[in-house]
């Protein structure tokens, strides 16, 4: 019994031995990690309070601050920043659906603003403003070295008033002046309209309207044609969509899936991960879908295209996506402020982040530039040569006056979706898969 208990208390002895050589060097890091942390703070304050005595000219310090936190939190990503009472009160009114300024999504690359996608219906559509864009400066006054909200403060201003932004532009040998009219915004998250047999519902943001207006807009659009039997299909246009609320990108996915994941989220943690499931229940009632996107569909949009991508409900069609596979949380502060983190990667039913990447559309369609060609002119306006034209052609006195007008009806609708070509090229491409799907009749999946 004498050695047994020996050997527990040598054991204990050991093991106590053990566990201090192993601790002894975390604490030590631990603590030369707190003593770094608190030397950069001591730097921190030695600054600040040197710019507050020897800086040129007096300066605030609350503003100052402000400046230190939001460049904290613009060096993690483009889409991390602090927001301002005024700003957050701006971002909460934004996912409302209604506010003042140009009418564009930017984020940052490289110190300058790019465009991300203008917004349907806006003073920057109006004026131009196409994705891509790169804004180098506001009234003639520089956006480099400035945060991104500091840039979007500058582009806001008085309704009316007009503001000119300095754009370059892939393709445009030199930068360029735009003027804008400020106006306020009022987004209406979706609008429908049909195209020969096709219900086309055109997401413009993802904002606490979107789903609501998508509901409602498809049943308008499909009671007007008589009931789902007569049309070929749906279109999701998601084209120059920056994205918005997840929640909503979550509610247009379900309402076209009847099971499985719609999007994952995953953080720093494994428990601060998230996984949003379809629910029973299909807006398009089995009807096949296509989802238009190109590279101002961003974020929210991504999302919905990859999960009808990854489930086979839908044909993507269009260009690769923007490629925002990040989830932002903003999280109030004192004094009304908030701050916009970036806390997870978002990723696919599939598994995939498109993170940098975007979604890949399974159709790649360009959108054609438009260009006046005298020639091509010239051609279309030569009349074409049939039988019918012919000097003592035969008549077809098979038809009967009922068939003739049917005959009649289709070659009308042909030439519109021919005239729909010249005008929205992609758009066209993709009612001609639905109209191709519908006569092959029930796809695969889509019954």
């Amino acid at each position: 019994m004498k050695k047994m208990i020996l050997a527990a208390v040598g054991g204990a002895t050991l093991g106590l031995v053990a566990t201090t050589q192993l601790a002894g060097p975390v604490l030590a890091q631990e603590t030369e990690s707190n003593t770094s942390v608190y030397e950069q703070l001591d730097l921190f304050g030695d600054i600040f309070e040197r710019i507050r005595s020897n800086y040129v000219e007096e300066v605030d310090d609350r503003e100052l601050i402000e400046a230190a936190i939001n460049g904290m939190l613009t060096s993690l990503d483009p889409h991390s920043s602090y927001l301002s009472p005024d700003a957050a009160q701006r971002m909460r009114v934004s996912t409302s659906g209604e506010f003042g300024g140009l009418g564009i999504e930017v984020t940052q690359e490289e110190g300058w603003v790019k465009v991300v996608s203008p917004m349907d219906g806006t003073p920057a559509e109006a004026a131009g403003i196409q994705a891509g864009d790169f804004i180098t400066a506001v009234d003639g006054e520089s956006v480099l070295g400035l945060t991104l909200d500091e840039a979007v403060t500058m582009m806001r201003g008085p309704v009316g008033a007009e503001i000119i932004v300095t754009v370059v532009r892939e393709g445009e040998a030199e930068p360029f002046d735009v003027s804008i009219i400020r106006d306020t915004i009022k987004l209406t998250a979706v609008r429908g309209r049909t195209e020969g047999n096709a219900v086309v519902m055109r997401i413009t943001t993802f904002n606490e309207q979107t789903f609501p207006n998508l509901r409602d807009g498809m049943e308008e659009q499909v009671a007007e044609a008589g009931g789902f039997e007569n049309i070929d299909g749906i279109v999701l246009d998601l084209r120059n969509n920056p994205g918005g609320l997840l929640s909503q990108a979550v509610y247009v996915s379900d309402a076209f899936l009847d099971a499985g994941e719609i999007v994952s989220t995953r953080g720093r943690q494994a428990a601060d991960g998230d996984r949003f499931n379809a629910t029973p229940g299909d807006l398009a009632e089995g009807k096949p879908i296509v989802v238009l996107i190109n590279g101002g569909s961003a974020s929210a949009s991504e999302i919905v295209a990859g999960a009808l991508q990854d489930h086979r409900r839908a044909i993507v069609v269009g260009t690769n996506s923007f490629g925002k596979g990040s989830v932002q949380t903003v999280v109030p502060l004192s004094q009304d402020g908030a701050m916009r983190l970036t806390t997870a990667r978002y990723y696919t039913p599939s598994g995939r982040s498109i993170q940098s990447l975007g979604i890949s559309p399974d159709i790649i369609v360009e959108q054609p530039l438009v260009r006046a060609d005298d020639d091509s002119e010239e051609a279309e306006d030569r009349p074409q040569r049939t039988e019918a034209g012919l000097r003592g052609a035969l008549e077809n006195d098979s038809l009967t006056e009922d068939e003739i007008r049917q005959i009649e009806e289709d070659r009308a609708r042909a030439e519109a979706a021919a005239a729909l070509r010249e005008d929205d090229y992609q758009l066209a491409y993709a009612i001609d898969i639905l109209k191709g799907l519908n006569a092959l009749g029930p796809v695969a999946g889509m019954e």
